[in-house]
């Protein structure tokens, strides 16, 4: 395999064989779909007695409650691939509850009398046949498609060579000018650069480098491992393998694909309403904010996201425009000389945030997630990441309108290290026990909390 060295500071875009995945998982679940529903289509046409539900209805409600189960389940992930049995196994149970739950449904509904005995009892075990011969037909096709690699994987060489590891992606830290500096976000952000696209990171360094590079992996939302120089356990949480050679695995992403889709699809199936429904509420403050004070409506300012890379997050602005602090070094406080009479009304409703809404369109922020915070940000005197390293982990996924941390009530200044402390505490918990439902509880929590004593 030929060996390409990444440049010193312009690395070419990498692809992501993420959307690749996406893709062939998009397929399967046609592919599903056509199984279950070829099953109780065909079971329809042996059956001329009366029935309510043809075979197309009660396909339809085995598949709502299929893919329901299959997604919680993460019948869509890595393991198709990689552990073809336990995917099958999964799917499997996940139909099987599924008819159980179209048998409970229609019991409880009392319209069990309208489903043909017939047509059940024939389609459901020739959906299980039609849906196993479909995904081992389909793994065979979407290995051949990913050339045999699921993963665009990168080895990071930091110090100590590693010649054992010919992989197709391979950098050269210190010539790039990168070093995992926990004190340099600018640095971060430039690493976070370099990772994008990237599936699976390994990094050789030395042994006093292993925490910082850990640090910096664990919070770039990749698989990210340690090459085994020594005996050396801090931070790992697995054993991994690479061209023969040993592997600490230190992070791993903390969502799945399919995690991360139905995420997704969360924030958009509630963005676009929401963009659309409070336009004209956007356009009243817009009005409002002009004619109250000089300079623009929109405040615009570099904030730490996803992987430690820097966006610019939108707000509405409510301090007056030539004491803006662009740097974030200083909180707005209770009697803040700086805000506006309508900034002060925006802040308090929480209606300065509304813009956001056009970042999670965009894809750099989530509705849900830890808070954006400015370069400058700081805990008393401390800048927030001086204050504790597990700062930089935080920004494993996108960073969110509101958070665990906001609907428990940390929010304003932080005035003290305790203050930032607080709300670390709940970003980790948040990351470490993420879950659909969680992100629509505190979305709910969030109303509750939208006008709060210290908010200004």
């Amino acid at each position: 395999m030929s060996v390409s060295t990444l440049g010193d500071f312009a690395t070419p875009r990498i692809r992501s064989k993420r959307i690749q995945r996406l893709r062939l998982y998009a397929e399967l679940v046609a592919v599903d779909c056509a199984a279950i529903i070829a099953a109780f289509v065909i079971s329809s046409g042996l059956h001329t007695g009366p029935r309510t539900f043809d075979g197309w209805q009660l396909s339809l409600m085995v598949l709502i409650g299929y893919l329901g189960i299959a997604l919680a389940a993460e019948v869509y992930s890595a393991s198709v691939f990689t552990n073809p049995r336990l995917s099958l196994k999964r799917s499997v149970t996940a139909l099987i509850y599924a008819l159980i739950a179209v048998i409970v449904f229609t019991y409880v509904a009392h319209a069990s009398q309208q489903i043909s005995r017939l047509n059940f009892a024939i389609g459901s075990p020739l959906s299980l046949v039609l849906l196993v011969t479909g995904r081992l037909i389909f793994v065979r096709h979407g290995l051949r498609r990913l050339s045999g690699s699921l993963y665009n994987e990168l080895l990071i060489v930091d110090g100590v060579d590693a010649p054992g590891l010919a992989w197709a992606h391979r950098l050269n830290a210190r010539k790039a000018g990168l070093s995992p500096d926990l004190e340099d976000p600018v640095m971060l952000h430039r690493i976070g650069d370099e990772l994008a696209g990237f599936d699976r990171v390994i990094v050789s360094c030395e042994a006093d480098r292993r925490h910082a590079w850990s640090t910096v992996l664990r919070g770039a939302n990749i698989n990210g491992e340690l090459l085994l120089h020594d005996r050396s356990y801090a931070d790992v949480i697995g054993i991994g393998r690479a061209a023969g050679q040993a592997t600490h695995v230190v992070s791993r992403g903390p969502l799945s694909m399919s995690n991360r889709i139905m995420k997704r699809l969360l924030d958009l199936a509630l963005t676009v309403p929401a963009i659309i429904a409070l336009s004209p509420v956007l356009l009243i403050v817009a009005i409002a904010i002009k004619l109250d004070s000089r300079g623009p409506v929109f405040f615009r300012q570099d904030r730490v996201g996803r992987r430690n890379q820097l966006f610019r997050i939108m707000k509405f602005r409510t301090m007056r425009h030539e004491l803006a602090d662009g740097s974030g070094n200083r909180s707005a406080s209770r009697d803040d000389d700086r805000i506006t009479r309508v900034g002060r009304f925006l802040r308090r409703t929480s209606l300065d945030e509304l813009p956001q809404l056009l970042n999670v369109l965009e894809g750099d922020m989530s509705l849900v997630g830890p808070r954006p915070h400015a370069l400058g940000s700081l805990a008393g005197d401390q800048l927030f990441w001086q204050i504790s390293h597990e700062y930089w982990i935080r920004h494993a996924l996108k960073p969110g309108i509101t958070g665990l941390a906001q609907v428990r009530g940390h929010r304003g200044a932080t005035e003290r290290r305790e203050d930032l402390e607080r709300r670390l505490e709940a970003d980790l918990e948040y990351l470490d026990q993420w879950s659909i439902t969680r992100d629509i509880g505190i979305l709910a929590s969030t109303v509750m909390v939208l006008v709060h004593r210290n908010a200004y």
